[in-house]
């Protein structure tokens, strides 16, 4: 696929079925996100991939009834970092920022292997900080729930959500997002 067709493919399905995941795969997937940008090189992400079964059903626990659709994924792919990891530059902490551009590149080389990346936010933090050994100094800044796009429609999730699957949530217009020359909103 070429760069412009896995962007446009991208999706944040949430009807998943089973697919096959190793530590070749994940190498692979892991060595795309380790070629993102980052202030002075800082690479401040860092990346648990939870593919076994029994923790991932530690970390299904972790989420919410509003994402008790991820539990039909294959893998759960914790990122997190801190602010010491990056530049700090008068009141910008980059850390953020580099581990987005970082997450942002694991979900694109996801997408162009036929899976669904699909991060989310709603999650118990200290229990998945628990789980899987991850320092308390550290911001679990999101969960990729991954699978496999099912053919079906998953019954559990809302009218809301199934209207997004069938049809991608409507974007901002160029106009509400980008100024030309100036911010003139």
């Amino acid at each position: 696929m070429e760069l412009k067709e896995v962007i446009e493919k991208r999706r944040a399905y949430r009807s998943l079925k089973p697919c096959e995941i190793n530590e070749e795969m994940i190498r692979d997937i892991a060595g795309y996100a380790s070629l993102a940008p980052s202030c002075y090189n800082n690479q401040p992400w860092r990346i648990v991939f939870v593919y076994e079964k029994d923790v991932l059903e530690k970390i299904f626990e972790t989420l919410p009834e509003g994402n008790s659709w991820a539990k039909a994924s294959s893998m759960i792919i914790a990122v997190f970092s801190k602010k010491e990891f990056d530049c700090v530059i008068g009141n910008r902490e980059y850390y953020l920022f580099d581990t987005g551009m970082a997450t942002a590149f694991l979900i694109l080389r996801l997408t162009d292997l036929d899976l669904v990346a699909h991060p989310i936010a709603g999650y118990d933090e200290d229990k998945v900080k628990e789980i899987l050994k991850i320092p308390k100094d550290m911001i679990v800044i999101t969960l990729i729930i991954v699978g496999k796009k099912a053919d079906q429609l998953s019954p559990i999730l809302s009218e809301r959500h199934k209207k997004w699957e069938e049809k991608r949530p409507e974007r901002l217009k160029f106009e509400e997002f980008c100024g030309l020359n100036e911010w003139s909103k």
